[in-house]
């Protein structure tokens, strides 16, 4: 026996129905219910139409409409196709009516413009995470910006904490032995940083990395004849891209970060 769809409806996203429906369902383990969103309903023949389906297949309207008129409308055509209507936003609307003593704006959409910074954090962060260490590189002009340096050189952690600022942030690693990609000359050149340190204490760096995970310390990756030929191969590249250089030897992530974000702002503004 086929289950019967849930009509979930907003004038805004739908983003909030559909999770208050999603932690529902699952207290129903095992059932597979089939969830219709239908965002940005503000139109009185899309919830004429919206009843039709949902009488014709038999299916159950849930709501978070707060625009009065479309609310009670729905209320009343769905109560005269015999739907089931469940309204999330209306009763609790009501009570705070009486409790605020002042009327609902009945704006959709209001709860995410008033957490757009939010979310845009979130976003962000979640493409720092999918674009570090060169992942994804065909995305790479998608980054507003990129990051990129030889190896424990502080990409990672820069990116991850310019990300909470809002920033989409990617990195690209740099090595001798491997050709850097070519995306990274086809992007626009002010969004991209080149990182640069001091070989000492590059050396340090990796030192401590090899002792945490167990390897042998006599290796090129933290021999300080070789960092200083590969930091040097990385401020070629810097130079051949014509990618704005920061040195941040001994300097604390949130200054480095500060100034990383100013020199993109002030660079895209003045060019723009």
């Amino acid at each position: 026996m086929t289950t019967p769809t849930i009509y979930i409806v907003s004038g805004g996203q739908g983003t909030s129905g559909e999770r208050i429906v999603r932690a529902t369902l699952a207290q129903f383990q095992g059932a597979e219910v089939p969830l219709q969103v239908l965002p940005n309903v503000r139109d009185p023949a899309a919830i004429e139409d919206l009843v039709s389906r949902a009488a014709a297949s038999g299916g159950l309207i849930v709501h978070t409409l707060v625009m009065t008129d479309l609310r009670n409308l729905l209320t009343e055509r769905a109560r005269d196709s015999n739907v089931i209507a469940i309204d999330l936003q209306g009763p609790l609307l009501l009570q705070l009516t009486r409790l605020l003593e002042r009327e609902p704006i009945g704006e959709p959409g209001l709860y995410q413009q008033l957490r757009a910074p939010y979310f845009r954090r979130i976003e962000a962060m979640e493409f720092a995470v999918d674009h570090d260490d060169g992942r994804r590189i065909d995305e790479l002009h998608l980054a507003e910006i990129v990051l990129t340096g030889v190896s424990r050189v502080g990409k990672t952690p820069l990116s991850m904490y310019i990300s909470t600022q809002g920033w989409r942030v990617a990195n690209v690693p740099l090595m001798r032995e491997v050709k850097p990609p070519d995306q990274l000359f086809e992007i626009d050149s002010r969004r991209v940083v080149g990182l640069s340190i001091q070989p000492g204490q590059l050396v340090a760096f990796r030192q401590f990395r090899q002792q945490r995970l167990g390897l042998s310390t006599k290796s090129t990756y933290s021999s300080a004849e070789d960092l200083y030929e590969e930091v040097e191969h990385a401020r070629k590249i810097f130079r051949r891209g014509g990618f704005w250089t920061l040195d941040i030897t001994d300097r604390p992530i949130e200054e480095t970060a500060e100034d990383i974000i100013a020199h993109i702002t002030k660079s895209l503004n003045h060019n723009s």
